[in-house]
């Protein structure tokens, strides 16, 4: 059986562009953990059923535990790690913290790059909207509702933001 043939693969990650050799069939989830050193990245289920390794691929979440590498050539991947400005945590980022969204912390990432997306496209959304955005993020933990709550708060869509 021979090896698989490994190819460099040009790509923008987290604004910055990196070159990376990997073979045809290298999950992306492998190439930021093992090669990027992008750690935030959490490998959960391995079949697209957790969340925990949502990243943003040209700004919408996909699941980097089901996309090739090869398929991320010339585009932008975003992870948890480029969400952060000057050493300073994102607007999401500090909500998550401030809001009390995280408990273990396993899922968060995923969370959050859930809700990045879903805050590009939909810079206020709705209770209805976060959940259908995160519904494919599982979180042992907690009942949602903080996580929610955080989405609601990046927004200004919570019920303090309410005049």
């Amino acid at each position: 059986m021979s090896a698989a043939r490994k190819r460099v693969r040009a790509l923008r990650l987290n604004n910055r562009p990196v070159e990376v050799l990997a073979a045809d069939n290298t999950l992306l989830l492998d190439t930021l953990r093992e090669t990027l050193g992008q750690t935030g990245t959490k490998r959960g289920c391995d079949g697209g059923e957790c969340g925990a390794c949502t990243v943003l691929i040209d700004g919408t979440p996909r699941l980097a535990c089901l996309t090739r590498t090869q398929e991320c050539a010339g585009h932008h991947v975003e992870t948890i790690e480029g969400l952060a400005e000057n050493g300073r945590m994102s607007r999401l980022q500090r909500a998550f913290h401030e809001r009390l969204g995280a408990q273990c912390g396993y899922c968060t990432p995923g969370m959050v790059m859930a809700a990045e997306g879903l805050l590009r496209h939909t810079p206020h959304p709705d209770e209805a909207e976060i959940r259908a955005a995160l519904g494919g993020n599982i979180c042992r933990c907690t009942g949602y509702v903080k996580i929610i709550e955080a989405v609601q708060d990046a927004a200004g869509t919570g019920a303090e933001a309410a005049p």
